[in-house]
């Protein structure tokens, strides 16, 4: 044998084995073991992306409940301010009903013992004077007795500031205002000028600040105050005198 023809052997004999192994090296996409490895690498790939899925949702559930939560904070601080502004603007609402009904009325709106057709009749009427300096006009005369120092009397008054601003009403209170006269349950001005009247007249009593308030008065929101011995004006009426009632015929 020549070493040529041995050669040529040896390679058919060697060529076989060396392909088989490098087939095994070289495994086709589709074999069972190639499959298995792609099964395995898309397991793990899978549950890679499963734990990367929760762990994200995880993180947004907990954000959105944190904003959940701040949203509902901001909500209940709006809402505390709302009912807070509610409150303040019913509050508001009521002390201007209550103001508007009392001395927060225009002029034009309170109700008066003498408007504005009195106003220009007692232009007319002569003042009078007494020796302690009040003054007074009749808007009308009554027709009944003059009430006894200690009686008791019931009578409307508007009392008013020299402006003609109202500090004090019995007509806005809707109540007739019952005293005893001349025994110091009023100012002393107001007591020397029903004295003098006689029931069912009208008067307006301008009194001197001696004969007013001593100590002034801190009047009602809206309402102008009263300084101490300054003077005032009273509008009264002398509805009746309680035991000297006129009998009607």
């Amino acid at each position: 044998m020549t070493r040529q023809d041995f050669v040529i052997r040896f390679r058919r004999l060697r060529a076989p084995r060396f392909t088989r192994r490098m087939a095994s090296l070289l495994l086709p996409i589709g074999s069972a073991f190639g499959n298995s490895l792609f099964a395995n690498h898309q397991a793990i790939s899978s549950d890679k992306v499963r734990g990367l899925v929760v762990r994200c949702s995880t993180l947004d559930l907990k954000a959105e409940a944190s904003r959940a939560s701040e949203l509902r904070d901001e909500f209940n601080v709006i809402k505390r301010r709302d009912i807070i502004g509610l409150a303040f603007g019913l509050s508001s609402l009521f002390i201007d009903s209550f103001e508007a009904k009392g001395a927060g009325l225009p002029p034009e709106q309170k109700p008066r013992l003498c408007d504005d057709t009195c106003e220009k009749e007692l232009e007319n009427v002569p003042m009078v004077t007494t020796e302690s300096g009040l003054q007074y006009k009749d808007i009308k005369v009554g027709a009944g007795p003059s009430p006894p120092v200690g009686f008791q009397v019931a009578a409307n008054y508007v009392a008013m500031v020299p402006s003609g601003q109202i500090f004090d009403s019995s007509l806005e209170k809707g109540q007739i205002y019952i005293f005893r006269v001349g025994s110091g349950q009023v100012v002393k001005g107001l007591d020397e000028g029903i004295l003098s009247m006689k029931a069912g007249g009208k008067r307006r009593i301008f009194i001197p600040g001696s004969l007013a308030f001593p100590k002034g008065l801190t009047s009602a929101p809206g309402r102008p105050r009263v300084a101490p011995n300054s003077p005032v004006i009273f509008d009264v009426s002398l509805e009746y005198i309680p035991g000297l009632e006129v009998d009607e015929e």
